[in-house]
């Protein structure tokens, strides 16, 4: 083989294979999903006669058919995401096997068993309303009914009417368009710029590894970590793309994600002391002015404020600064060093446990 070919077939084998698309799919993030559910149809009753030997006059045996599957949902906690929703828009549950003679009964239609994330929210698009919200994990709920078995000709026969040749079709099964909308359940939902440090914070605290880079917007998709302190305690911290200005219009990342920190008992607000842009004092009033215009409610979540980055030179004068211009007390870290982080997770667990009293 020629030097060349042999080059050119060398580099075919080494190429790293492009994934389709669906792949390309299922490696982002996926907090929001539209679904077709429709439960089965119901069985056929049957139309039947006896007939057997010397059994001139067996009357009417058509049976029943049998009911249509329902369409259920369950909160598993070993989703986080509904990316295993992508590329299946259509769910369907078994149809009801229609009745026979002999009085036996149609066989009923298989359920169908969705598992999605605790914290999705369910929503009617038909009717814009919410059917159910998942917070309780292993929660099961009906999304669709299945249609009821048709009745069967030995149903309706009467001293009157003995040879009846009536019979009732199943029911149609229920079919819902249906929106879901995925809130990460979290106790602790961490703020703050872009490279304010959030990252770093949440894989020192936790065995969560989101991507740590010197550039904005590293963060992507919203991280879950664990945080373990002693005596078995623990409690579940969230970690958003970074907010900036306008966020709540649609600038940056943020406003796709911050409905993931609207569940959390408490918010984290990380703030760089000496950011590359404005100052700390500023850059604290403009995060908390995008919660405010994105949620009133969200606006008014307990806070626990913390300053960053005190490992750098001029931190620590920085800090005295910007506690003086917001007129409140900081909590005082280096994500970076470690330093008090065990000091910041003990405060959480009190605020915490205080506010689950």
């Amino acid at each position: 083989m020629p030097a060349r070919a042999r080059r050119a077939q060398a580099a075919r084998e080494v190429r790293p294979k492009w994934p389709d698309q669906d792949q390309r799919v299922l490696a982002v993030f996926i907090d929001e999903a539209e679904i077709m559910v429709k439960a089965g149809d119901g069985g056929d009753g049957a139309i039947s006669f006896r007939r057997e030997k010397f059994v001139p006059l067996g009357g009417p045996d058509g049976g029943d058919g049998g009911d249509g599957g329902s369409v259920f949902c369950v909160a598993d906690t070993s989703y986080n995401t509904l990316r295993h929703l992508v590329g299946k828009h259509h769910w369907k549950a078994g149809r009801g096997g229609n009745g026979m003679g002999s009085k036996c009964h149609g066989a009923n239609g298989n359920d169908l068993l969705i598992a999605l994330p605790p914290g999705t929210i369910i929503r009617d698009m038909e009717h814009d309303t919410i059917l159910k919200d998942l917070t309780t994990p292993n929660e099961t709920v009906c999304l669709a009914q299945g249609g009821r078995g048709g009745k069967g000709n030995m149903n309706f026969a009467t001293p009157t009417h003995q040879a009846p040749r009536r019979a009732i079709p199943g029911g149609k099964g229920q079919m819902r368009h249906l929106k879901l909308e995925l809130k990460l359940i979290a106790d602790v939902g961490l703020l703050g710029m872009p490279n304010a440090g959030k990252s770093t914070l949440i894989s020192h605290l936790s065995s969560a590894r989101p991507k740590i880079a010197d550039y904005p917007f590293t963060t992507l998709e919203p991280v879950l970590g664990i945080v373990e302190l002693t005596g078995e305690r623990r409690f579940v911290m969230a970690d958003i793309p970074g907010l900036i200005e306008g966020a709540h219009r649609g600038v940056g990342l943020g406003d796709e994600f911050l409905k993931h920190v609207e569940r959390t008992s408490l918010l984290v607000h990380i703030v760089d002391v000496l950011p590359p842009v404005g100052t700390a004092a500023e850059n604290f009033h403009k995060i908390n002015e995008e919660l405010r215009q994105y949620s009133a409610q969200l606006g008014k979540k307990p806070q626990i404020i913390v300053a960053n980055k005190l490992d750098l030179t001029g931190a620590a004068e920085a800090v005295k600064v910007f506690e003086r211009e917001i007129g409140k007390r900081v909590h005082r870290i280096s994500a970076a060093t470690g330093q008090g982080l065990r000091e910041l997770t003990e405060t959480l667990w009190k605020k915490l446990h205080r506010k689950s009293r």
